[in-house]
């Protein structure tokens, strides 16, 4: 049963993921994508996938900040090195603290959403919606292989579906922008 919900959280979670590539303005991607961070991160401890919890606690943290990015000054370099050493610093925590096997297939696996969630801060960096798509077309792939490994049903139909929905977001609000 634990699983069950812990599925269902996770394609709640895909709603708000997926839709948030269709946002026009950026406060708004980062506030759905806060929501689903959060609905992911209890859907990943739940299942068992320790560092996709931890990076999701992380992402709400993260989107929390460049939501309010005028009052807390986001643009400032300090939290893009912060959030990069979060998520860096979860992947050590993971093999030492969280006690996970240290072996090849671990060390690769998840080292993957690592690398995803780095683009995405990155994405979150420039802070415009273009490029959260396009960083988003490289954290997508690297979260939807972490999340096959893991079995966690909707976060793989919600990278599948964020793979499209962010070329769809490409071609609806950057490149027919670049063609005007």
């Amino acid at each position: 049963m634990l699983e069950v919900v812990a599925q269902a959280i996770g394609i709640i979670a895909m709603v708000f993921n997926v839709f948030s590539y269709q946002q026009k303005n950026a406060k708004r991607v980062f506030l759905m994508q806060m929501v689903g961070s959060a609905l992911f991160g209890i859907n990943y401890f739940m299942l068992g996938a320790t560092i996709g919890g931890v990076l999701n606690i992380v992402a709400v943290i993260r989107a929390i900040v460049y939501f309010n990015s005028e009052k807390l000054r986001a643009n400032h370099i300090g939290y893009f090195i912060l959030f990069t050493l979060a998520y860096i610093g979860s992947y050590v925590l993971t093999f030492t603290l969280l006690e996970k096997p240290f072996t090849l297939y671990n060390a690769l696996i998840e080292l993957l959403p690592v690398i995803a969630m780095i683009s995405l801060n990155i994405g979150f960096k420039v802070g415009t919606s273009k490029a959260i798509r396009r960083f988003g077309f490289i954290a997508s792939p690297c979260w939807l292989s972490y999340n096959i490994c893991n079995f966690a049903i909707g976060a793989i139909i919600c990278e599948a579906i964020s793979i499209v929905s962010i070329f769809i977001g490409m071609l609806r609000h950057d490149i027919k922008k670049e063609e005007n």
